[in-house]
């Protein structure tokens, strides 16, 4: 039986972005310190007392840094596999590194996901130019090009609508190995968000109807269209096949396309998500505060929604000067990132409403 991490622990996040600025907020709620690791400063460190600053891939300043903390956590899986998986012998990874390591990479993630009998995009692995034109022949275009690892937000990606295309968007890429999807025709897309704990009990929020412009989230709303709902029972059922299976431990977030055979699997993030950002009020228990109490071994809270709708939209870039007009909507609750400089789809903040 796991031994709760009592009050008056700290809490290492490894990422100093808005994400664990947030995961560092619900921690201080429930009287937890975080230690932040990270190459550089972020707007987690204007809400945690303790940094270490160096690179994810230095194992001597990441074993100093399990050495000082209880747990270790992430805010993105963009962070090398050997060295977060040496830290497990000196303190608790909670999600574990398989976590990390099957998201981190498409193809895994992929025939992960197909194993357990989700349904994916038609999808091809490749390694070369060569291997892309045979890709392209078998699943057919439109597709897109992704890189297998270290995209996002529509990073390390290339449209391709014509074979000939092939040479132009390899190199758009960096000749990096990829993955090569197809179109799927849906009607919508969502997100399942659950939290397991430590002892396998898993909750999950409401899908939320997710939508995306050029690439990025910009709304996700509850409650969902009926189309998505008719998908929710598949999906979660799903979701907590794959967190079963990784014995993951905090939160997890599938995301889904509504098409006319079911839901068809997208992409996976073993951490909290932007499209659950509507639980900070939208929800009795946020994804932060659920992943905080998941990592700590302490019961998970309530996923209920608090009204009878909500919707949470992105603040992208210049959308972040309109925080004069969003506090005088008596209903709107704004979240500014602290970021100090501005830039065309960087994530500046977000604001929730919720429908009483």
């Amino acid at each position: 039986m796991t031994v709760p991490l009592p009050p008056g622990s700290t809490i290492g996040i490894l990422g100093s972005g808005q994400l664990g600025r947030m995961l560092a907020v619900a921690a201080a709620q429930l009287g937890y310190r975080t230690h932040i690791y990270a190459p550089e400063t972020g707007p987690a460190n204007d809400v945690s007392p303790l940094m270490t600053r160096a690179r994810y891939d230095d194992a001597g300043a990441l074993a100093a840094f399990a050495r000082a903390v209880d747990v270790v956590t992430y805010e993105f899986e963009n962070v090398a596999f050997a060295p977060i998986a040496a830290l497990s012998p000196i303190v608790p990874v909670r999600p574990p590194a398989l976590s990390l390591a099957t998201a981190q990479d498409r193809v895994n993630e992929k025939g992960f996901v197909e194993g357990l009998g989700g349904r994916t995009a038609p999808w091809r692995a490749v390694t070369s130019l060569a291997e892309l034109e045979e890709a392209i022949a078998a699943v057919g275009w439109p597709a897109i090009l992704k890189t297998s690892r270290f995209g996002y937000d529509g990073h390390g990606q290339a449209r391709i609508t014509a074979p000939d295309q092939a040479t132009a968007a390899w190199e758009s890429i960096g000749a990096a190995p990829a993955i090569l999807e197809g179109f799927v025709t849906f009607d919508h897309e969502f997100s399942i968000v659950l939290a397991r704990g430590v002892d396998g009990t898993i909750v999950s929020y409401p899908p939320p109807l997710n939508v995306h412009r050029d690439g990025i989230l910009a709304t996700s709303t509850i409650p969902a269209p009926a189309e998505v709902a008719a998908c929710w029972t598949e999906a979660a059922t799903l979701a907590g096949r794959v967190a079963d299976a990784l014995g993951h431990v905090g939160v997890l977030t599938l995301e889904f396309f509504v098409t006319a055979d079911g839901p068809v699997f997208n992409e996976m993030a073993p951490r909290v998500h932007n499209s659950g950002h509507w639980t900070i009020e939208g929800a009795v228990t946020s994804q932060f505060e659920n992943h905080i109490r998941a990592i700590c071994g302490l019961p998970l809270g309530s996923t209920d929604v608090t009204g009878s709708g909500v919707e949470m939209e992105n603040l992208i870039g210049e959308d972040a000067a309109r925080w004069p007009q969003i506090l005088a909507e008596p209903e709107a609750h704004l979240h500014l990132y602290g970021k100090h400089e501005v830039r065309a789809g960087r994530k500046m903040g977000h604001v929730t409403r919720v429908r009483r």
